[in-house]
């Protein structure tokens, strides 16, 4: 059931049907007091919470119920419970017909002697009777309440006059000692003060501001700070000071340089501001000076080794940057502007050999001769690595000066500098780069400077290059596979395809020569001449050379399997690079590539190039001996390229040579070009005198092979035979030679 104001009714009987015992009177009024903080609490000031304000309220529940059914009938209670409700804060207007309101719904229900235990004291009270004293209970709270809420309001008027004159009091004694206190603040302040008229004449200054000026006869009568105008001035300082003295802003706050007398620089932290009269008309400037020289003095010093650099003295790379990045945010209609990007070459090897100290004082000259290269104020040079400057120069024709610039560097480097008694030679490689702002950023300026300057490096160096886009695109590709090569050899991308090599007697295909392939993602089909410089570059070339080998020897042993017994097993070539040959353990990767596939030496042979062994000392070439010795073949590749004497043949451990194919293109027609029929005799002749057989490269014609064979040459390859191609076709060619 539910009451007339909706809550629940506190009924009370032996127990519920389920057998649950009869709530206490305690539980009944504990229930009233959570009715009655529900109802009045959204409504009251008090500061409590919610679960507070109910535990207020549960005494005051007691009392009104003690006092409902109390015997003889005494009122005084409600009237404290209306005190204490004032004094919880539930002053609000509509608190008390809240409270009133509860107290009229739910009271009698829960104290109803009907309702309640036995009671010491208490006698059963008639529902008339309980309803009439309920309603007197009210009043008497209310009149508690009023009378409180009374009470309160006065004490707090007593308390505001209180403050009020002891305010008042404080004000007259403030009033009467601030003409004092400014007096005494205005003399005895650090920083320096100053009064100025709207037209700007010095009214009056305290000694601390004197004495950053130098004395008080620095503020002679007539003064005016209009007078203190600094070639630094901050861009709008005298428009911040017109605002101030129309009246359109309060106070402005600069750093301001000035000149004393003597001549002398002087940097305040200046703070001025606008006095106002009573109606708010501006009347005077105060002015506030802290003298901030030392702290400026500090801060430039910071700032220049910040900026430069402490070995040369020159700017570093911050300040160039930032130089840059001013050039590039001007304008559209902003001059040109030019960058050269200087390189010392082979400063590390004087770093290693003759010591970082040299290495310092190298360093050091070179930055003094580079400096008295830039002279013009448009122009702007500064050390930004280890043996790395930067020059900027900007106008209407920054290529040009940007070349005339590098021509200079490289002019005042020509002469060795001399160290602790040594002359040494300086050679440098430098990339120019040109453009206007507004069309090419910081980052693309530098990369294409840096890779024109490794362009002019590649040239030879001790040169300049002017930046191309063509040619800066083709360094950039190759930078992009140098960087993929790594991942290529994992990911599979290399293949192999295979040129045989034909014996010219009968034109039998007699073998092949692997060629690596680059499968690569982007740029599709690569050939050797394209990737291999640059995986002897980054020492990939062992791993790379020696997957060639494993495959090349896996194919050539599965040919051997799929040949009849009685024929010539084919044989494979594979090239070795430079860094293969020096590699420490080419003897064993060999056996055991060769071992792993079940291979018999003599199928393999290993092409050098000439090139590679002209001049090779013993040490050098005891590695392809003992090759030879296990009956490895070796081949000298692009024989004839080199200017070494020919009787270096005698000693080096080859049984073949491949004739380069500069000297057979007299042949390709009839009649061939005698001159290069007499060196192609005189070569074979030589071979043979020597037991060496003749390979002839880059056969394209008829005509080429049967001159080549007439000559006495043994083997050959080109396109008439065949292109290079999957390994299948050389077993295909294999086969028909067979039939």
């Amino acid at each position: 059931m539910t009451s007339e104001s909706g809550g629940p009714r506190c009924d009370r009987g032996a127990g519920d049907a389920a057998g649950h015992p009869a709530p206490t009177e305690n539980d009944l009024l504990r229930r009233f007091a959570g009715i009655w903080c529900r109802a009045v609490h959204p409504l009251a000031a008090t500061t409590m919470t919610p679960d507070e304000f109910e535990v207020y309220l549960l005494p005051l529940a007691h009392r009104l119920s003690a006092a409902l059914r109390g015997s003889p009938f005494d009122t005084e209670a409600a009237y404290a419970v209306g005190a204490a409700l004032v004094n919880a804060q539930c002053t609000e207007p509509e608190a008390l017909p809240a409270i009133l309101g509860v107290i009229d719904a739910h009271l009698v229900s829960c104290s109803s002697s009907a309702e309640l235990p036995d009671a010491p004291g208490h006698e059963p009270l008639a529902e008339e009777e309980a309803r009439a004293r309920c309603v007197r209970l009210q009043h008497a709270l209310a009149a508690g309440f009023v009378r409180e809420l009374r009470k309160c309001e006065r004490d707090e008027q007593e308390a505001i006059s209180r403050a009020a004159l002891a305010a008042r009091t404080e004000a007259e004694k403030a009033l009467h000692a601030s003409e004092a206190k400014f007096q005494a603040v205005f003399e005895g302040a650090v920083i320096g003060v100053g009064i100025a008229g709207l037209d700007g004449e010095v009214l009056v200054v305290n000694d601390a501001m004197a004495r950053m000026f130098g004395g008080m006869d620095f503020f002679r009568p007539g003064r005016n700070v209009t007078e203190f105008v600094h070639p630094d001035d901050v861009p709008g300082a005298h428009e911040l000071y017109r605002e101030l003295v129309s009246g359109e802003r309060d106070h402005f706050r600069i750093e301001k340089p000035h000149y004393r007398d003597d001549g002398s620089e002087l940097w305040t932290n200046l703070t001025v501001t606008l006095l106002r009269d009573s109606s708010g008309a501006p009347q005077y400037q105060l002015a506030l000076a802290e003298d901030i020289t030392e702290h400026r003095q500090l801060r430039e010093r910071l700032r220049y080794e910040a900026t430069h650099d402490e070995l040369t003295g020159l700017p570093n790379r911050t300040l160039f940057l930032e130089r840059l990045d001013q050039v590039l945010a001007a304008g559209a209609d902003a001059e040109r502007f030019g960058v050269c990007y200087l390189d010392l070459d082979g400063f590390k090897a004087v770093n290693d050999s003759l010591g970082h100290v040299v290495g310092d004082r190298m360093l050091k000259a070179v930055g003094e001769r580079l400096q008295r290269c830039v002279k013009a104020p448009d122009e702007l040079l500064a050390r930004v690595g280890g043996d790395e400057f930067l020059a900027l120069v900007t106008g209407p024709a920054a290529q040009a000066d940007g070349a005339g610039l590098a021509r200079r560097m490289l002019a005042a480097l020509a002469e060795p500098v001399r160290i602790e008694g040594r002359e040494l030679r300086v050679r440098a490689s430098i990339g120019v780069v040109d453009g206007r702002a507004g069309e090419i950023g910081r980052a693309e300026v530098l990369r294409s400077a840096d890779i024109t300057m490794y362009r002019a490096k590649a040239a030879g160096g001790n040169r300049y290059e002017i930046a191309d886009a063509d040619s800066n695109a083709r360094v950039i590709a190759r930078h992009s596979l140098t960087n993929g090569l790594p991942s290529a050899l994992e990911k599979g991308e290399f293949f192999i395809e295979y040129q045989p090599l034909v014996r010219l007697t009968d034109g039998t295909v007699r073998g092949a020569e692997a060629l690596v392939r680059w499968l690569h993602p982007v740029h599709g089909v690569l050939g050797p001449d394209q990737f291999i410089p640059l995986a002897e570059d980054t020492g990939l070339i062992v791993p790379l050379g020696r997957w060639v080998l494993e495959q090349a020897a896996r194919q050539a042993r599965e040919w051997r399997d799929a040949a009849d017994d009685d024929g010539e097993p084919l044989r494979v070539n594979v090239n070795l690079s430079p860094c293969q040959l020096s590699h420490p353990t080419l003897v064993s990767d060999t056996v055991a590539v060769l071992e792993s596939a079940g291979l018999c030496p003599s199928a393999l042979c290993l092409e050098v190039t000439e090139n590679d062994l002209i001049g090779a000392d013993e040490s050098a070439l005891r590695p392809l001996r003992q090759l030879a010795d296990l009956g490895v073949d070796i081949a000298l590749d692009d024989f004839g390229t080199g200017y070494s004497n020919l009787s270096y043949l005698r000693r080096l451990p080859v049984s073949t040579l491949k004739l380069d194919r500069s000297f057979t293109r007299g042949m390709q027609r009839a009649p061939a070009d005698p001159v290069d029929v007499k060196i192609v005799e005189g070569i074979v002749s030589l071979a043979h005198t020597l037991d060496l057989a003749v390979t002839v490269e880059g056969v394209e014609t008829a005509v080429q092979a049967e001159h080549l064979r007439g000559l006495g040459c043994d083997t050959a390859q080109g396109w008439y035979y065949a292109r290079p191609g999957p390994p299948e076709r050389l077993h295909t060619l294999a086969l028909a030679d067979a039939s």
